[in-house]
């Protein structure tokens, strides 16, 4: 056949493997629009409106509407975004099946004690919410699309394994549940921005924790007490260092901001979302702060 030779939509169909009918559906909507007609009045297509309808078939099997379809036809978006923006919705529902999977595999092979029955109850409430993104909603609250916690937001993403223990499945719904928490969210929201605090206000990031934790472990585990005077020694080296990496006077003011950063990341709710993260994840359980943070907090006040 030459390349100006002209198709019935009979042999439009057999050449495309797409039928009759759908065919006269895009070309009655202006998407296959036949190059010419016959004598008696019959649509015919040429190779051009053969390669239109296979990207039309094309783009119709990976999901996209009959508008986004138009519009790429007609070079009014670039198929280069269609497709990135189909790959990201791809993940999410790659995400959910997987879940959906651990979930049902779970119930296969466990009992149906009441306790067993009450956990898969809560794991097939939740595993609808997953579908809007449930934990990814909330770091999306927390850290919205800011790239500064792009991979602070990666390692506080849990990920149910294929074959869950029963113990990560229980960790599962309750840091899903915890995630629903709008004082919760807003608490993170709040180390978030003290995270990011600039020169001069004082912020709390992972290497001033590191210091604190360095100088007031040992004070802990000595048992000293926070408001006794060899508590005064500790507290001096430590709040001057912390100026010093601040760039702000060791004052009062920076004590009393220091107290209150603390008090800020020592909710015990963050606590327990590391604790979960790390149980469904499968990572080492992360290292108490609360003792440190508590320390340091009544030893600032104490000061204060």
């Amino acid at each position: 056949m030459s390349d100006d030779e002209l198709y019935s939509i009979g042999e439009l169909a057999r050449r495309t493997g797409v039928s009759v009918k759908t065919i006269r559906f895009y070309s009655d909507r202006g998407l296959v629009p036949p190059t010419d007609r016959s004598p008696a009045g019959y649509r015919r297509y040429d190779l051009a409106a053969v390669a239109r309808l296979d990207l039309i078939r094309t783009l119709r099997e990976l999901g996209l509407d009959l508008t986004t379809v138009r519009r790429v036809l007609d070079h009014e978006i670039a198929l280069s975004d269609v497709a990135a923006a189909h790959a990201e919705a791809l993940t999410v529902q790659i995400r959910t099946l997987r879940l959906r999977r651990a979930i049902l595999t779970a119930v296969s092979e466990r009992g149906s004690t009441p306790e067993e029955l009450n956990l898969m109850h809560r794991l097939a409430r939740l595993s609808e919410a997953e579908r809007d993104r449930l934990i990814g909603d909330f770091l999306d609250t927390v850290f919205g699309d800011d790239p500064d916690f792009a991979a602070i937001r990666r390692t506080l993403t849990a990920e149910l394994p294929d074959h869950p223990t029963t113990v990560q499945l229980e960790a599962w719904v309750e840091l899903a549940e915890l995630s629903e928490d709008p004082g919760f969210r807003s608490a993170v929201r709040q180390m978030a921005e003290d995270y990011k605090a600039g020169r001069g206000r004082v912020p709390l990031r992972p290497d001033l924790v590191a210091r604190i934790r360095q100088q007031v472990d040992p004070a802990v585990r000595a048992g000293i007490d926070p408001r006794s005077p060899e508590a005064d020694a500790v507290l001096r080296s430590l709040t001057a260092e912390y100026a010093a990496a601040v760039g702000s006077p060791d004052d009062d003011h920076l004590r009393a901001r220091l107290a209150e950063l603390l008090q800020t990341a020592n909710d015990p709710r963050w606590a327990r979302y590391l604790t979960l993260l790390a149980t469904i994840n499968g990572w080492a359980a992360p290292e108490p702060l609360a003792p440190i943070y508590d320390w340091t907090i009544e030893a600032l006040l104490r000061a204060g």
